[in-house]
C-alpha cells in the first residue's frame, strides 16, 4: 500500500478520500528539517505554499512518485528536478477559481464605495458620511487584463451589475470575447478608458510591472487599480506614487512580490488603498476544492490512469520518448515562429505531419504546438497534458492532419495560422525551420531570430546588418529565402542579443522592408 504524507493544513476532504486506499500521515506543520527527514518512505506528498519541495528534497525523496499542490501556484515545488526524477507534479487550476473571482469582485466595491475605510472611522467612534461618498459600477467600464477561468469570471459577473466589460489578452480570440459579452481593445486604450480594471495574467518576464508610473499616466484619475492575480505585475512603487500624488483615484490589492508585506512597504499608509493578505483561495470551499483535486489526481496517477491537471510530462515509455523529444522541441519552437508572425490572435491553428513521425504520438507533437503557441504569454505551467485546455479556454481550435507520404524531406511538421505558415524537419536530433510562408530556409532556432521579407535588390540586407550593428546586436547567422514571389525574397537572421522594440521598428521603417518579426524561442527577450 503506498504512502502519503500530507503538510501544510489540508482540508480533511481530501485526506479522508486518500484513506480509503493509501495510508496517510498528515503533518499541517512540518519544518524544511523534518520534511527531508521523513520524505523517503512516502510514495506521494500533498503541500500547500508553507513547505518548499526543493531539488535537496526530491533528491532525498527515493519512492517520491507524485506531488499535488493544493493550489494553482508551484513557485514552492522545483518542477525541473522532479521532472528530472520523474515525479508527477500536479496543481488544483479550478478548485479556487470562485473564491478568486469573488475576492475581485469584493475589492472592486469596496475600493469603489470605500469600506474598509468607513469601517474603521465607525470602530473609532466616527461618523462622517460625505467623507466616503463612492461611485457606482453601473454603466463604468471595466477593463479585465487576462480572460481566463477568473478573468472571464470576473467579466461576467461585472455585465450582472451593468459594467461595460473590455478586455486586452493576447491569446483569445475575438469570437471567444463575444462569447463572453466582452470587446477586445489594445492594452494602452484600455489603460485609457478604464474606470476600474483588475488584473488576471500570470506573473512572467512579459507581466512583470506591466503596470508602472507610465501606464498609470495613460489612466483617468478617477481610475481604480485592482490585482488579485500575482505581485509584481502592477509596480509597487509606482502604485503608491501614483496614489499619493491622485494619478490614480484607487486600489486594492491582495497580492504583494514578496510576502508577507513588508512593514516599511509605502502602499501601507496610503489612505486610498485597500490591501489584504493574499485571501484570494482562502474560503471554506476553495480549501475543500482543492484538496479534493489533488487528492483525485493522486489517486489516478498512482493507479497508473492519466491526471489532467499535471503541471509537467507526462509518463511516456522510454523508447518512445526517446523517438520524439527532438520533435516536441522543434514542434514547440514552430508555434513560437507562428505566434510571433501571427498579427492577431490565433483562433485557427492548422498542424500538418508528414512522414513516418505520423504514426508515432502525433497528437502530443501537435500538443507541443500549442505550448509554444501560449508560452510566450501565459506562465511555465503550460505543459503537454493542459495546453490543450488552456487553448480551448482561449477559443483556439487545432486541427491536426496527418500522412505517412513525406516530401523533400523524411518527416515535417508544419503549422499553419492566420495566412501564414512555417515548416521544420530533423537534422540528425536538431531541428530546423525549413519553410517559410513558401520560402526555402535553413535555420536553427537555438534562442532567438528575425525574420524579415523584403525587395530582392542589391544592399537591403547590409541595410538591416548596418542597423543591428550600431546597436550592438551581434548576427551569428543569416539565411536568404527565394520564392517564386516576383521580387521577393526572405531574409532570417540569427541573433545573440535582445533587440528592443524600438530597433525592430526602426528596422521596419525601412522602404525595402515589409515587416520584421523576432521570434525568442528562450524567453530571452
Amino acid at each position: 500500500m503506498y504512502n502519503i504524507l500530507a503538510v501544510d493544513g489540508i482540508a480533511g476532504e481530501g485526506i479522508e478520500l486518500l484513506k480509503k486506499d493509501f495510508n496517510v500521515e498528515v503533518h499541517d506543520k512540518i519544518s524544511a528539517e523534518e520534511l527531508l527527514e521523513i520524505i523517503p518512505k512516502f510514495d506521494a506528498l500533498i503541500v500547500r505554499s508553507a513547505s518548499k519541495v526543493t531539488a535537496e528534497v526530491i533528491s532525498c525523496a527515493k519512492n517520491l512518485k507524485i506531488i499535488g499542490r493544493a493550489g494553482v501556484g508551484v513557485d514552492n515545488i522545483d518542477v525541473q528536478a522532479a521532472t528530472e526524477r520523474g515525479i508527477i507534479v500536479i496543481n488544483s487550476p479550478d478548485g479556487n477559481t470562485i473564491a478568486a473571482t469573488e475576492h475581485t469582485f469584493a475589492m472592486m466595491l469596496a475600493v469603489s464605495r470605500n469600506i474598509p475605510q468607513a469601517n474603521r472611522t465607525m470602530h473609532d467612534g466616527g461618523w462622517d458620511r460625505k467623507k466616503f461618498v463612492g461611485v457606482e459600477l453601473r454603466n463604468k467600464i471595466l477593463g479585465v487584463i487576462g480572460l481566463g477561468r477568473i478573468g472571464a469570471g470576473v467579466a461576467k459577473r461585472a455585465q450582472s451589475f451593468e459594467m461595460k466589460v473590455v478586455a486586452y489578452d493576447p491569446f483569445v480570440s475575438a469570437d471567444r470575447a463575444e462569447s463572453l459579452g466582452v470587446k477586445l481593445v489594445e492594452l494602452d486604450e484600455l489603460f485609457k478608458t478604464a474606470d476600474f480594471i483588475t488584473v488576471h495574467m500570470p506573473l512572467t518576464k512579459k507581466t512583470e510591472n506591466m503596470i508602472s508610473l507610465d501606464q498609470m499616466k495613460l489612466m483617468k484619475p478617477t481610475t481604480r487599480l485592482i490585482n488579485c492575480a500575482r505581485g509584481g505585475i502592477i509596480n509597487e512603487k509606482d502604485l503608491a506614487e501614483a496614489l499619493r500624488t491622485k494619478i490614480v483615484a484607487g486600489a486594492a490589492i491582495d497580492v504583494f512580490t514578496s510576502e508577507p508585506l513588508d512593514k516599511n512597504s509605502p502602499l501601507i499608509d496610503l489612505p486610498n488603498i485597500i490591501l489584504t493578505p493574499h485571501l484570494g483561495a482562502s474560503t471554506v470551499e476553495a480549501q475543500i476544492g482543492v484538496s479534493v483535486d489533488v487528492a483525485h489526481g493522486i489517486i489516478d496517477a498512482l493507479n497508473g490512469k492519466p491526471v489532467s491537471t499535471a503541471v509537467n510530462m507526462p509518463h511516456i515509455p522510454a523508447h518512445v520518448l526517446k523517438k520524439i523529444t527532438p520533435y516536441l522541441t522543434l514542434a514547440e519552437r514552430l508555434g513560437r515562429t507562428i505566434t510571433a508572425m501571427s498579427k492577431e490572435p490565433i483562433s485557427n491553428l492548422q498542424v500538418r505531419i508528414n512522414g513516418k513521425i505520423a504514426d508515432t504520438n502525433s497528437s502530443f507533437i501537435s500538443t507541443a504546438v500549442l505550448k509554444g503557441v501560449l508560452s510566450t504569454a501565459l506562465d511555465a505551467n503550460v505543459n503537454l497534458v493542459n495546453a490543450n485546455i488552456l487553448a480551448a479556454e482561449r477559443g483556439i481550435h487545432l486541427s491536426e492532419i496527418t500522412s505517412s507520404i513525406a516530401g523533400d524531406f523524411s518527416n515535417t511538421v508544419t503549422v499553419s495560422a492566420n495566412g501564414n505558415s512555417v515548416t521544420g524537419t530533423l537534422f540528425g536530433n536538431e531541428g530546423r525551420i525549413v519553410l517559410i510562408n513558401n520560402f526555402r530556409v535553413d535555420v536553427d532556432p537555438h534562442a532567438r531570430i528575425l525574420i524579415c521579407p523584403h525587395i530582392n535588390r542589391p544592399g537591403v540586407i547590409g541595410e538591416v546588418g548596418t542597423m543591428l550593428a550600431s546597436h550592438n546586436i551581434n548576427i551569428s547567422s543569416m539565411q536568404v529565402g527565394k520564392t517564386d514571389i516576383g521580387g521577393t525574397n526572405l531574409m532570417v537572421l540569427t541573433v545573440d542579443n535582445p533587440i528592443s522594440p524600438e530597433v525592430i521598428a526602426k528596422v521596419k521603417s525601412s522602404e525595402a522592408i515589409f515587416d520584421a518579426t523576432l521570434v525568442a524561442f528562450d524567453d530571452a527577450d
